[in-house]
């Protein structure tokens, strides 16, 4: 190469494009143009928060390497598991959580809750013009930490800007793809009468929180959600008890709602036991004073196990052992009444648990 070679290649090297720093405190309708604005708060702020190998590829697409990260995968009778979902919550940030974990925690949970061992997400955001960029920031760390406390890869997503009042300061869609190994099945044809009811966790704790976090009603209480992501649990329960029957985690109609649409799958009954049901005490005296059935309000961190009878205790030891202290049985399949939920009272009386009407928490999730 010779010295007018060299000297066009060093002032190449000095104008090659470099993303430019993030000056707005705002998003603006620039931010979704496709220019600059879009190149430098995907660089600056979306990169820069939780960028990693298949990110960096910088394709429309994740280009993965299935022999090595889903290795597990390659082998005979095993099954992949896709999701999607999209989180709409308001507000976005709210005691214990904001949409950001919401919606890694959720896809890892529908994936985990399905017997599949989460893997890769994607996370896809629409962002309304005037949304400050801070605040943008603090959810785009969220999404990062609860995809690195779930272990899963972030690898790819979009981002979308609409006018002032075309959204509710931000939403995200995402989509899941986990592995479910061979000879796994949770599926609801497997329950039978007699089998027991596992839950994860207390319930009602994250529908309240947000709806405390509203402000729209004379009403204070420090009430965190329950946002997390299962996938330790659900594993820690598989390898304790392999023929586990049925899993389910209890969103957006709550324990009521998963516990009905079981019984309409399987054509038999649910029977919880109403005072093994854990509900915490400032949030059971929040649904009293709104006149809400803590059953029917979400959670994003509690899910539905239904296990043989013999293999019960072994069950809710594994996930007390996992990180859920609070796993307890709270009930049982029975034969009658058919495909239907009941709740049997300390007195031994019993009500119907019927499907949601309505819904009193709109936009928890």
């Amino acid at each position: 190469m010779n010295q007018d070679e060299e000297r066009v290649n060093d002032n190449i090297a000095r104008v090659r494009r470099h993303p430019g720093r993030l000056k707005d405190d705002h998003i603006t309708l620039s931010h979704g143009a496709g220019g600059k604005q879009s190149t430098t708060l995907l660089d600056r702020l979306f990169f820069d928060v939780y960028g990693n190998e298949l990110l960096d590829q910088g394709g429309d697409s994740a280009v993965v390497d299935l022999p090595g990260l889903l290795a597990d995968a390659q082998a005979e009778g095993a099954k992949l598991a896709f999701t999607t979902d999209s989180y709409v919550v308001n507000p976005i940030e709210f005691p214990g959580g904001s949409i950001g974990e919401l919606a890694v925690n959720g896809t890892v949970n529908d994936l985990s809750v399905a017997g599949a061992d989460p893997k890769l997400i994607s996370v896809s955001f629409i962002l309304e013009e005037g949304l400050e960029v801070a605040t943008l920031r603090r959810v785009a760390e969220a999404v990062r930490d609860a995809a690195a406390e779930a272990g899963v890869t972030i690898a790819t997503g979009d981002t979308k800007v609409v006018p002032r009042g075309a959204a509710d300061h931000l939403y995200i869609t995402t989509a899941g793809v986990g592995v479910i190994p061979a000879g796994r099945d949770t599926g609801f044809g497997k329950v039978q009468v007699g089998d027991r009811i596992l839950l994860s966790g207390p319930i009602a704790d994250h529908g309240m929180a947000v709806m405390m976090a509203r402000g729209d009603l004379a009403l204070d209480a420090p009430i965190a959600s329950d946002t997390r992501a299962v996938n330790k649990l659900t594993a820690a329960l598989l390898e304790a008890v392999p023929d586990t029957r049925w899993m389910r985690d209890a969103t957006r109609g709550g324990v009521a709602t998963v516990a009905n649409e079981l019984a309409d799958a399987t054509g038999l009954g649910v029977a919880f036991e109403d005072e093994a049901i854990p509900v915490r005490d400032m949030t059971r005296a929040a649904c009293d004073v709104l006149g809400i059935d803590p059953l029917y309000v979400a959670n994003e961190g509690t899910f539905l196990a239904v296990v043989p009878k013999d293999s019960a205790d072994a069950a809710v030891e594994a996930v007390r052992a996992a990180g859920a202290p609070e796993a307890r049985l709270v009930g049982r399949i029975v034969e009658e009444p058919a495909a239907s939920v009941v709740l049997v009272t300390g007195f031994g009386g019993a009500r119907m648990v019927d499907k949601l009407a309505g819904d009193p928490l709109p936009r928890i999730c």
